[in-house]
C-alpha cells in the first residue's frame, strides 16, 4: 500500500512537471510567433504625440524620468479585452511608480472610449483613431500583433517587449523588488 502511494505521488509530480513545461512552452511560443519584430531591449523608444479622448495631446518624451508601460490594444480585439483585468491589476499594483499608457487602434472614438469607460481603465489612453496598420505609432513600434506591450525605462530605452501580459507582470514584479 505504501509503495502504491509513493508511486502515485511520483506520477502526479511528474504530470504536474510535464504540465508546467507544456504551459511554459506555449507561453514562449506566443512571443516567438508574435513578438519577434517588436523593438528589442536597449533600443531607444521612438517618441510620439497622440490625442487622449478629450483631445489633449500627450507625448512619450514627456514621461522621461519614469518607467512606462506602453500597451497597444483595440476594443475589437478579443485577446486585448481578455488582458484588460490583468492590466488593471498591474496598474492598481504599480501605477503609483510606473506610468501606464495604452494606445488604441480603434477607428471609432465611441468604441474606444466606451470600452475604456466600461472596463474602468483609469490610466492614460491615447489613439490616432486610424486603422491599426495605417497608424504611425504601429510602424514606429513594429506592432504586427495585438495586444503588444513594452516596458520603457527612465531614460527612454526599451526594457522588454512582449505580447503576453503575464511576462510583463513578472518584469514589473522584478522592478518593484529592486
Amino acid at each position: 500500500m505504501k509503495t502504491n502511494m509513493i508511486t502515485t505521488r511520483r506520477i502526479l509530480a511528474f504530470m504536474a512537471f510535464a504540465l508546467a513545461l507544456a504551459v511554459n512552452a506555449a507561453a514562449q511560443d506566443a512571443d516567438s510567433l508574435y513578438a519577434k519584430e517588436l523593438l528589442q531591449p536597449g533600443t531607444e523608444a521612438p517618441d510620439f504625440t497622440l490625442a487622449a479622448p478629450d483631445g489633449t495631446k500627450h507625448s512619450l518624451s514627456s514621461l522621461r524620468g519614469s518607467y512606462v508601460v506602453l500597451d497597444f490594444w483595440a476594443s475589437w480585439c478579443p485577446d486585448c479585452r481578455k488582458d484588460i483585468p490583468a492590466m488593471k491589476e498591474l496598474y492598481a499594483k504599480y501605477g503609483r511608480n510606473i506610468k501606464f499608457v495604452s494606445v488604441s487602434f480603434d477607428e471609432k472614438k465611441d468604441a474606444w472610449t466606451g470600452c475604456v469607460s466600461a472596463n474602468g481603465m483609469e490610466w492614460l489612453q491615447l489613439s490616432e483613431l486610424k486603422k491599426w496598420k495605417e497608424t504611425s505609432v504601429s510602424k514606429l513600434y513594429n506592432v504586427k500583433w495585438i495586444p503588444a506591450m513594452y516596458l520603457i525605462d527612465r531614460q527612454g530605452r526599451v526594457v522588454m517587449s512582449t505580447v503576453m501580459v503575464e511576462k510583463l507582470a513578472v518584469k514589473l514584479k522584478e522592478l518593484h523588488e529592486l
